[in-house]
């Protein structure tokens, strides 16, 4: 067995590791990283004495959304593994700084007011509860540094809430609801939806009921369940009526909780079962076993090397995540959408503040203009697929992949264009 401080140099960039706190960061304990320096022994030979960029990171390394946190940091890390490896950006490694907000939101908040005061980050990239990243998306503004949403999918962070500093380079609520909603009206004209009960579970909910409306369906009734809740039958148990399917959406030990609870109840025989991808992660499937077979639902990214899936890159970006995944986790699970996404948030932050030459904060309008309308090509840097930073709301569209979960695997049933996700954007930048 590996010993645990090998193990942490490993991971944490495979040099020398400047802690100013680690507490047992393993799949075993929670643990906390409170802010973490990630300084490569490296850098010295390769990049002299070029100033790093500093780029912060927050992300739920303990509490209830620990599991995703970690998977992606992941992909952060892969990618800035990466761009010091090639040279760095503009000549000038990354220096990335993690903070563990313990999924929530008012250490959220404090967590990025230390990164943005103390240690003086030029960037953000990361966030993954939406509750977290509302409440953090006014502290980026206030001191005008730019955010790269990593995994937040909350609809008003790029609609009523929208900000000129913040950028999600993925889909997000109604752009799944728009590619999804014809499939699940084709499995049943009236839905029942369950749904975590907080800012991404309400406004997936919210979408979700406007497209299969449009889409000719109809949803006859909605259950909220707190996030974190261990066991759900007491909402479940509530769930009866005549309608045809049960739509869900869940995510992390949630996803895990529902799929055993809503089999045990009978409900995934009762009625058609879908839901948001998320419930049905790579990394959740263990837990779920046989009771999630059956199970349809659409995500940004599935970790299968078929059809427009099968290229170099994405077998690249798999086998390297697969190996990353394995040092937090022995079973060696497939890559989720939080460490693509991630990945990619990172790039796109690559490819602006190269386009803009950014030297550090003073350049932030400038970089913020480089991402408006950022163009994003499949390739090793966005294995998903093309991608376009709208300008008008920061919002990206992506092509989906709507899935059946059959003898426990992926089974893609359509890949729909991101052309046929868009949705209107509705957004008003304040004055900067």
């Amino acid at each position: 067995m590996t010993d645990k401080n090998d193990w942490t140099e490993e991971f944490w960039y495979r040099g020398k590791v400047t802690r100013r706190r680690l507490i047992g960061y393993t799949s075993a304990a929670a643990g906390a990283l409170g802010a973490t320096m990630l300084v490569p022994a490296p850098w010295q030979a390769a990049f002299g004495q070029a100033k790093p960029y500093k780029i912060g990171t927050l992300q739920p390394l303990s509490g209830a959304a620990a599991a995703g946190g970690k998977t992606a940091l992941v992909g952060t890390q892969m990618a800035v593994d990466r761009i010091n490896k090639s040279g760095g950006i503009n000549g000038r490694p990354i220096e990335l700084i993690v903070a563990d907000y313990e999924s929530k939101p008012d250490v959220g908040r404090r967590k990025a007011e230390k990164l943005l005061v103390e240690d003086k980050i030029d960037i953000h990239e990361g966030g993954f509860l939406s509750n977290v990243c509302l409440a953090c998306q006014p502290v980026f503004d206030e001191y005008k540094v730019v955010n790269m949403i990593g995994v937040c999918l909350d609809t008003t962070l790029t609609t009523t809430k929208c900000s000129r500093y913040t950028f999600r380079p993925f889909d997000y609520a109604p752009a799944q609801a728009v590619a999804f909603a014809p499939q699940l009206v084709k499995m049943g004209k009236t839905w029942h939806i369950a749904y975590a009960d907080y800012a991404w579970g309400q406004s997936t909910r919210d979408a979700y009921v406007q497209q299969i409306k449009k889409a000719g369906g109809d949803v006859v009734g909605s259950t909220g369940i707190p996030l974190g809740t261990a066991d759900m039958t007491a909402f479940l148990s509530k769930i009866s009526g005549n309608f045809d399917g049960l739509f869900a959406i869940f995510f992390g030990k949630d996803g895990v909780t529902i799929g055993n609870q809503a089999y045990d109840l009978g409900l995934t025989k009762k009625y058609k079962w879908a839901g948001d991808g998320a419930i049905a992660e790579s990394t959740n499937l263990p837990a779920l076993g046989n009771k999630i077979e059956g199970f349809v639902g659409i995500n940004r990214y599935l970790p299968v090397l078929e059809g427009v899936l099968n290229t170099p890159s994405h077998k690249k970006f798999m086998d390297e995540a697969v190996v990353r995944l394995k040092q937090i986790d022995p079973s060696g699970p497939l890559p989720d959408r939080y460490v693509q996404s991630n990945y990619e948030a990172m790039n796109a932050l690559k490819l602006g503040m190269e386009k803009s030459g950014f030297r550090g904060r003073e350049d932030t309008m400038k970089l913020i203009e480089a991402l408006e309308g950022l163009e994003m090509k499949e390739g090793d840097d966005f294995p998903q697929g093309d991608k376009v930073l709208r300008k008008e709301d920061h919002q990206a569209f992506i092509r989906e992949f709507v899935f059946e979960i059959k003898d426990g695997k992926f089974r893609i049933l359509e890949v729909v264009p991101k052309e046929k996700t868009i949705f209107p954007p509705d957004c008003k930048f304040a004055a900067t």
